[in-house]
Parts: C-alpha cells; structure tokens; sequence
C-alpha cells in the first residue's frame, strides 16, 4: 500500500473533478490518500484531510493538481523529506509539470509498478538576515525558481551591494537583482535578460534587472557559492520568492543565497527533451533559413 498525497490549486478549473478521480482510483486499489485539510475541504473530501503535522509522515508520493504555481509550493512542502512529485498540468504549457489531467490514472499506475524515473533538481536556500524587521523577520526559505529583491512600490530604483563567498562583487543600482537556479533560469530571470541552463546543471544565477550602470551582465556561479545581497541605501526593497512577496527590506537588511542541501525530486515518466519544451514554452521553430 502506498501513501499518496493530493495537493491542489485552490481556483484552478477542473481541479476538484480530478482530485475526487484521483482518490477514487487510489482508494479502490487500497492506497491510502491524503490532503491538506485546506485542500480536503476545496475538494469536498473532509475525511481524506490531515494536519500539517501528520502531513509528511510515512508519504511515498505528492501529486500536485495545478500549474507550475502548484508545483512550486508542492515541491516546497515535500523537498525536505525527500518525497517525489507528480505534476499534473491544469494550467497553461505547464513546465514544470508533465502529465495531461485525462492520464493521471495511467502516471499513478506506472509510479506505482515502479515504470518512472526521478530527476533530481537544484533548489536555493534563501536566508533572511532582517535586523529592522520593518515587515520581515530572520528567516530561511526554500526557492527551486529564484529570489528577487527588487524595488518597491514607490517605484525608485534599489541599490544593492553583493558580495560572493565574502568578497565584494559590485554594488548594483537596477530595478531589482535576480538570484536564480538553472530550473529558473527560464522564468523571471530569462525576461531580464540572463541564460537559459539546463535544469541538469547545477548553478546559481545573478542577472540584474534593468541595471542603471554600465555592468549589465548576468553572471554564473558554482553551486558552491554563497551569494549575499545587502540593502546599501535608505530605499527599501521588496523580496519575493518563487513569486510570493516576502516583505520589504530596509538598509542594513540581507538576503543570502546558498543551494540547498535538498533538491527537488520530480517524476518523469518519458525522456525529458529539454530543447524539445524549451522551443514549445517559446514558440520556437524548426524552419531552416534559405
């Protein structure tokens, strides 16, 4: 008997029909099926909701029902206990995610038999150095796409002096500094103009976001490296992570970056042909030039 977790979308179309198909397959087969007690009560199946305390306890697989959202913070929650993720697409191109919600059936049944591989994928510890706690705390938080400090809502530029393995890089007056995995490398990070990596590598990106200076490049960095950003004036800065808003940064606060000790661990069930998506997600052709 496997223990599978159902992690859903809590707005996305279809998301419930699914949920309630998935956990009926499972259940008729014997598995035991688990959702947040948030997700239990969308899905309209209370008595399959546990607490977060129970949540990862015993857990073979997560499926998350969704977009790359979805994933991201499935993924989050699941890392640390080295669990796997299936990711169903109720989204849009879905990149991160690789099975079609009409074959969710089939991807638990070849998990189950053992007919999938699992990918192995960098993610960033984000540490939260916040001395003025203006509307952040100390904290550390896991990121698989990027963090970004950037500027505020007022609008003004941030400057933000880095610093890698302790030793001074620049000091950057831009809209914001991305600090990006390979898996990320192609969300806000390639809009700002930085590399498109192999989500097989492993690498930790900076790449400035409309830099005010003649430096405007993106830089990659060994996996090894500590990278940290200090607020180096009196305009504070926003953080966010994997898209979620953290809070605003005031001079004297920090954001350090280090790759995690836990990757993402992904379920793929067909040789993943990173060209093959990345020309799908950008709408690249095979066209050969006369």
């Amino acid at each position: 008997m496997a223990v599978v977790a159902l992690c859903l979308h809590p707005e996305r179309e279809r998301v419930v029909d699914v949920a309630v198909r998935a956990a009926g397959w499972l259940d008729e087969r014997g598995h035991e099926v688990r959702l947040s007690e948030r997700d239990a009560e969308i899905a309209g199946l209370p008595a399959l909701g546990v607490s977060d305390a129970c949540f990862l306890a015993g857990l073979d697989v997560a499926v998350s029902l969704g977009g790359d959202g979805t994933m991201l913070r499935t993924v989050d929650l699941v890392a640390g206990a080295s669990v796997p993720v299936i990711g169903v697409n109720l989204g849009t191109l879905g990149y991160l995610t690789e099975v079609e919600p009409q074959h969710v059936e089939l991807a638990l049944e070849r998990f189950l038999a053992g007919d999938h591989e699992v990918e192995a994928r960098m993610r960033m510890s984000v540490e939260v150095e916040a001395p003025s706690a203006t509307s952040l705390s100390s904290c550390t938080v896991p990121a698989l796409n990027e963090a970004v400090v950037g500027k505020s809502p007022t609008g003004q530029i941030v400057r933000v002096r880095v610093l890698v393995d302790d030793e001074q890089l620049t000091t950057y007056a831009a809209d914001g500094i991305i600090i990006a995995t390979p898996t990320g490398s192609t969300a806000y990070a390639w809009s700002a103009g930085g590399p498109i990596v192999s989500p097989g590598h492993a690498a930790l990106l900076l790449t400035p976001v409309a830099p005010h200076m003649l430096f405007d490049r993106s830089l990659v960095l060994p996996p090894t490296s500590c990278i940290r950003l200090e607020i180096a004036s009196g305009r504070p800065a926003t953080l966010s992570v994997d898209g979620r808003n953290l809070g605003l940064l005031e001079e004297g606060d920090a954001v350090v970056c280090t790759a995690a000790a836990d990757p993402a661990r992904i379920v793929t069930f067909e040789p993943r042909n990173f060209l093959r998506i990345l020309k799908a997600k950008f709408g690249l052709d095979d066209r050969e030039v006369s």
